[in-house]
Formats: C-alpha cells, sequence, structure tokens
C-alpha cells in the first residue's frame, strides 16, 4: 500500500500500459483518475479498477486542449479532493505508418506534437497548483528509447518524445522548491493489446537483436517503476529519466 490514499491522474489510461498503470497503482492503495479522449474505454478501465475492489472515475480528456486539461484536474479534485500524482502517459504512436521525414506532412507532425508534447505540458500546467498548494506531488512523464536510437521513419515521434525528456529535466528545477518531483520513464519494445502499425515481424527481430534481455517487453515491465516514483521512495529524486529499456545500450 504505498500509494494508500494517494489520488493518481493517468492520462490514456483507457487502454495499453496506462490501463495496466490504473490497475497496479489501485492495488497499491491509489484513487485513480482516468483521464482518456475515449470515454466509453476510460469508462470500462474505471469500472475494471473498482471491479477489483479500488477507487477509480472516469474523465473525457483530450490533453492537446487546455480547457479539457483544466477540466480534468477539477473533477479530479472535486471527486476525491486533491491530485498527488500525474502519469502523463496519453500518447500518439501506434496508429502512426512509417515514412521518411520528408514525407510526413505538416499536420500529421503538429498532431503528434499536440498529444504528446504539448499534452504533457498542459496537463502538468493544469495540477501544478494543485500540487504547490499543499506542497507535494509526484509527476510522472512518458519518454521513449527513441530519443536515444534516433529510430528512423518516426522523426516526429522521437522529435516529440525528446522534448518530454527535455521539458521533464526543466520541470523538475521549477517545482522542485514546491515539494514536487518530476521524473520519466523511458521504455523501449513495449508489446500492448493496442494494434500497431509501426512496427514488423523483422523489426520485432531487429529490436530482439540490440536487447540484452532477448524478450518483447510488457506494461508489468514498468509497473515497479511506475510506482517507485510515484511514490515517497523516490523523494529524494528528481529531473531523471529511468530507461527501462531490456539493456539496448549495452549489446
Amino acid at each position: 500500500m504505498r500509494l494508500k490514499n494517494k489520488v493518481a491522474v493517468i492520462t490514456g489510461a483507457g487502454q495499453g500500459i496506462g490501463k495496466v498503470f490504473a490497475s497496479a497503482f489501485a492495488a497499491e492503495g491509489a484513487r485513480i483518475v482516468i483521464a482518456d479522449v475515449n470515454s466509453g474505454a476510460g469508462e470500462a478501465a474505471a469500472k475494471a479498477v473498482r471491479d477489483e475492489g479500488g477507487e477509480a472515475i472516469a474523465v473525457t480528456t483530450d490533453v492537446s486542449d487546455e480547457r479539457s486539461t483544466r477540466d480534468m484536474a477539477a473533477a479530479a479534485v472535486d471527486h476525491f479532493g486533491t491530485i498527488d500524482i500525474l502519469v502523463n502517459n496519453a500518447a500518439i504512436f501506434s496508429t502512426l505508418s512509417m515514412k521518411p521525414f520528408d514525407a510526413i506532412p505538416v499536420e500529421e507532425w503538429d498532431r503528434v506534437f499536440a498529444v504528446n508534447t504539448r499534452g504533457t505540458f498542459l496537463a502538468c500546467k493544469a495540477v501544478a497548483p494543485i500540487m504547490r498548494e499543499r506542497g507535494y506531488g509526484r509527476i510522472i512523464n512518458i519518454s521513449s528509447s527513441v530519443v536515444v536510437t534516433g529510430r528512423p521513419n518516426y522523426a516526429h515521434y522521437v522529435a516529440s518524445k525528446g522534448a518530454v525528456w527535455a521539458f521533464t529535466h526543466a520541470l523538475a528545477t521549477e517545482l522542485g522548491e514546491d515539494g514536487i518531483t518530476v521524473n520519466a520513464i523511458s521504455p523501449h519494445g513495449i508489446i500492448t493489446e493496442i494494434p500497431r502499425e509501426t512496427i514488423s515481424d523483422e523489426g520485432w527481430r531487429r529490436n530482439l537483436e540490440e536487447q540484452a534481455i532477448k524478450r518483447k517487453g510488457e506494461p508489468a515491465d514498468l509497473v515497479g517503476a511506475a510506482i517507485y516514483l510515484a511514490s515517497d521512495e523516490s523523494r529524494y529524486m528528481t529531473g531523471q529519466t529511468l530507461s527501462l529499456d531490456a539493456g539496448l545500450r549495452f549489446t
């Protein structure tokens, strides 16, 4: 019960990694706010937490829209009284198709940044006043191993997650005196139930060759780090990025 009675807002938690985080955080005692643009998926994920004995609500949220993120924070406070934890998980990735950087339409580039980067910024902006008032908070951003590898044919995704990585460091310096820690998780090779157009069988083969641990990752492989960063066990850690990448850089 490392997160007992803490209120955790998790964006993009209607499916995939975010949904697994919601269940795991609830099992540690947290009260969950599932913020997802897909209202049906969000409600189903919240019900799954409640069916497991946890507390959860769903709030339909478009993280790329400032008013929507403000409404998200307000709904969390109205229902649970405060916000202790924010996990910025919402992102566009699985629906992207591979293409050279100069074949990416401007509209697609802007949409990826609107969700992945601006969405992280706006969610932090919405919850920071609540955390500052209490002098306590845990913000966890989800970056990606592609920032290090420079994975080709996803330049917009790589750049957006690089911005999240840098924003994590910058925000940590601004919020440290307010008792708020800001850290990131950088996953690699995680497979979820979400259909993906972003990787082929050959791509998976290359991935596994580059890893020290020769298997595909799953959301459960990220849970321990997420709970650590959300709990008081990480109270003296901020501005850091944990690379959960199966030893990608050691092969």
